[in-house]
Order: C-alpha cells, then sequence, then structure tokens
C-alpha cells in the first residue's frame, strides 16, 4: 500500500503561495519585484510548481556520454600521435579536423585500434572522392563514424560557399549517398550563433532553420530521410540552468521538425563551451567557466562532450592544455559521477518551464524564416546578421557598464598582470577583407575590446 508522507499537511496551490508572497511584499509590485526577464526575453519566477511542466514531452533519455578530444590534423604523423595519446588517457571519442584532401588516412590510424570509440570527421573542404578515400581506410574498423558535412556553417563563418549553393547541396547530397560506413553525415553548426551573440531562443530557432534547409533540399530530391540521424555541434555558455534547459529544448524540436520529413532516429548532439565569455587576462578562470559548462551540457543530455584548453586564446595547442581539459572530463565522469544518472534534470520544474519556454520562442522564429523564404533567404538578406548583432550589443552594454561580470577583467582585475610578451599568437578576429557572397558572422568575445585597451596600454609602458 503506497501512503503519502505528507499527508498530514494540507496542500498549499500556487496561488495560495502567490497570495502570501504578496502579503510579504506590503504592497510593492510582484511583477517588477520578483520576475526576473533575461536577455532572452524569458521570465524567470520566483517559484514552480507542477502546473508548470508539460505533459508528453516525448523526450527519449539520452545515452551516457562520451568524453571527446579535439585534434586538428595538419600532418598525418602528428595526428597520429595525439590520437594514440588521447585515447591512452581516457578520452572516449575524437573530434577530427582534417584541413587537407592530402591528409593520409592510413597514415593518421596507423596503429590505433577504434573499436567501441565515436569518430568525428569535421572536413575544411568539400569532396566526394575524400570520402571515397576515408571509406577505403576505415573498412575494417569497427568505430563509429561521424561526417560533418556542413555548406551553410561555411557560408555564414567565411561569407561564401566552398564552391556555391547549387554545387555544395548537390556534393552534401551525393557524400550522404556515398557514407555508407558512416552513422551520420549531414550536421548543423549551431556553435557560431551562440560564439557570435545569438540569445538562446535565436540559436534554437536558427538550428532548426539551418537543418530545415538540409532536408528541405533532400527531400526535395527524392531522399529517404528516415534513418538519417543529423547532428548539432552546440557551444554552451556561462548561464547553467538556461543551458540546460537549451539542449533539453533542442532535442524536442528536433523531434517536432523529424516527425514532418519522417526522421525515426534521434539526432545526436556534440557540445563544447563556448568562446564568448573567454579571457586572456586572469585566464586561470577559464578553467572554472569551461567546467561548468561542460557540467551544463551533460546535464542537459548531450552525447559528447569536448573541452577547450584554458589558455586555447593565446597559446598554441600543447600537450599540458590538452591534458588538463580532458582532466576536467574525466573528473566529471568517474569522480563526480555525472555518467551515473540519466536525465538527471526531469523533474526540476523550474528546468522544464524554461524549456517550455525556449520551445515557444524558438518555434516562432523557426516559424517567422520558413514563411518568409527560409534561413539562406535571411542570411542573404542580412536579417539573420543583424539580429545577432543587436542581441551581442545588449550583451556587450550590460559588460561594459560592469552589470555583466567576467572575473578578473572587468572585476577584480590584477593590474600588476602583463600578457603582451606571452601571446603566441592574435588571440583577436580580424576577418579578412574580401568579397564575400553574405556578410559574415563573426565571433564576439566580450572582453576583446578592454583587453586590446590594456595591451596597447602594456606596450607604451614596456
Amino acid at each position: 500500500m503506497k501512503e503519502s508522507l505528507f499527508k498530514e499537511f494540507p496542500e498549499v496551490s500556487a496561488e495560495d503561495w502567490k497570495l502570501r508572497i504578496q502579503k510579504d511584499l506590503r504592497g510593492e509590485d510582484y511583477e517588477r519585484n520578483l520576475i526576473f526577464k533575461t536577455l532572452d526575453e524569458i521570465s524567470i519566477q520566483p517559484f514552480y510548481t507542477a502546473k508548470d511542466v508539460r505533459e508528453n514531452k516525448e523526450l527519449p533519455p539520452p545515452g551516457s556520454w562520451s568524453i571527446s578530444e579535439r585534434i586538428l590534423v595538419d600532418s598525418a604523423a602528428t595526428g597520429n600521435r595525439q590520437i594514440k595519446e588521447a585515447l591512452e588517457k581516457g578520452a572516449e571519442s575524437l573530434w577530427l579536423f582534417l584541413s587537407s584532401k592530402d591528409v593520409d588516412l592510413n597514415v593518421l590510424f596507423e596503429g590505433v585500434e577504434l573499436k567501441d570509440v565515436q569518430v568525428f570527421f569535421n572536413l575544411k573542404f568539400l569532396s566526394e572522392e575524400f570520402i571515397d578515400k576515408m571509406n577505403a581506410s576505415l573498412k575494417g574498423q569497427k568505430g563509429d563514424f561521424f561526417l560533418q558535412i556542413d555548406p551553410i556553417r561555411q557560408l555564414t563563418k567565411e561569407g561564401n560557399f566552398f564552391f556555391n549553393q547549387k554545387k555544395d547541396f548537390e556534393i552534401l547530397k551525393s557524400i550522404k549517398s556515398r557514407a555508407k560506413g558512416f552513422i551520420s553525415s549531414v550536421s548543423v553548426d549551431v556553435s557560431l550563433y551562440q560564439n557570435a551573440g545569438a540569445n538562446i531562443p535565436q540559436q534554437l530557432g536558427y538550428a532548426l532553420a539551418h537543418l530545415d534547409e538540409y532536408l528541405h533540399y533532400l527531400s526535395q530530391k527524392g531522399e529517404n530521410l528516415e534513418e538519417l540521424q543529423p547532428q548539432f555541434i552546440l557551444a554552451t555558455g556561462s548561464n547553467y540552468f538556461l543551458e540546460i534547459a537549451k539542449i533539453r529544448a533542442l532535442r524536442q524540436l528536433f523531434n517536432s521538425l523529424a516527425q514532418t520529413y519522417s526522421i525515426k532516429q534521434p539526432c545526436f548532439i556534440l557540445a563544447s563551451p563556448g568562446t564568448r565569455n573567454k579571457t586572456i587576462y586572469d585566464y586561470n578562470v577559464n578553467l572554472l567557466r569551461t567546467t561548468t559548462e561542460c557540467m551544463s551540457a551533460v546535464l542537459g543530455g548531450v552525447d559528447a562532450v569536448t573541452n577547450l584548453s584554458y589558455d586555447f586564446l593565446f597559446r598554441k595547442e600543447s600537450d599540458f592544455g590538452r591534458r588538463i581539459s580532458r582532466n576536467q572530463l574525466l573528473i566529471l565522469k568517474h569522480e563526480a559521477y555525472f555518467n551515473k544518472v540519466s536525465n538527471p534534470a526531469d523533474g526540476s520544474y523550474y528546468i522544464e518551464s524554461l524549456t517550455s519556454q525556449f520551445i515557444d520562442a524558438a518555434l516562432k522564429i523557426f516559424e517567422e524564416i520558413k514563411t518568409k523564404g527560409g534561413f539562406l533567404k535571411h542570411l542573404e538578406n542580412g536579417e539573420i546578421q543583424r539580429r545577432i548583432e543587436k542581441s551581442a550589443a545588449r550583451e556587450q552594454e550590460l559588460f561594459d557598464k560592469g552589470d555583466l561580470i567576467l572575473i578578473g577583467t572587468n572585476k577584480y582585475l590584477n593590474s600588476q598582470e602583463k600578457m603582451h610578451n606571452i601571446l603566441e599568437f592574435d588571440p583577436f578576429e580580424n576577418p579578412a577583407s574580401k568579397d564575400t557572397l553574405i556578410t559574415p558572422i563573426p565571433g564576439r568575445r566580450l572582453s576583446a575590446a578592454k583587453e586590446q585597451e590594456r595591451l596597447k596600454k602594456e606596450s607604451i609602458e614596456s
């Protein structure tokens, strides 16, 4: 017999709580004093109840998350060494960025056992012939292989397609058919929007519209999409609970879009800390920032997490930096036991309410884009860029006024810290001046202007 532990206590409704709070406020305005409005235009209530949770979320529990290591492959031999070291030291999946079609995959994977290892191939080029080479080189390997083919990402980042829209999309379709040994080939890089300053509803709405361009094209070309498993590449920001809700909202939004195209497979989410709040001054604080952002990713239910080195902004990749970033994830998984519970955020009225609000706001953005010509048209006319820039400017204003704090940069800064002599490369994004099809969407770090001022002052004083 099931017996309530609290049967002696009368049930208190949300209305009763609100009346009590209003009484305690003694005439002060409830909405103005206790409801907080985020930059995402989301209302944060002072309390939540079961009534704030929607029924029938249709959110399948994600599988266990893997620790992923990002490796930039310029040399096959160097990449091979880094792959072996990463797997030996605890990485469970590999995120490989291939810069050239000339990379010898046989050398890259020589002596590497990929059984039960997820491998994500991010190509900086578009080539059907290279996919054929990959099929041949990986034949017989037992790993789970993912291709990240995303021509729209190339357009938004660089301002131009690899070739042109027609050819890029034709190659995307061809690669989908050729990549027989790969679990997935179509991907959407949402991190670009977060790192540029887009708010969460924008990130979600743009992610959906971005993917819809591919799905619509492939379906129009007669492709069967039932077994397609798209990938989302996410960047997690600093607002802990909102980022958890963002990831949960993305899965539910994808489930809705998947029904339209009869997709049966779940999406795959690979997450990494964002760059927007990272700093070159007091850079050890980046360790704290990336840790909480990885925690948000795991609690939100991503499939794989990769980390950023604490000094990635101004130092070349090093074994030490990779080790520290990897160990942060190893501690979360094997010492903090972040792999022991599925969907740990389930039942949190607050997170469920945030998730629902994000879904509603993102769908509004997506439907507006869809009814007015689609995502590519909005990129071409600059509407996406203008909206992201407006969102970024609002956040930047808060930072500049000191209302949004980055420790060591605009609060509790160490005036004795000098950085200009230890920079190994320029940490500021300086887009090349060239003819582009659209205005690119650049990354925007909140602290960049202040850092440039301090570096300039250091140079003058030295």
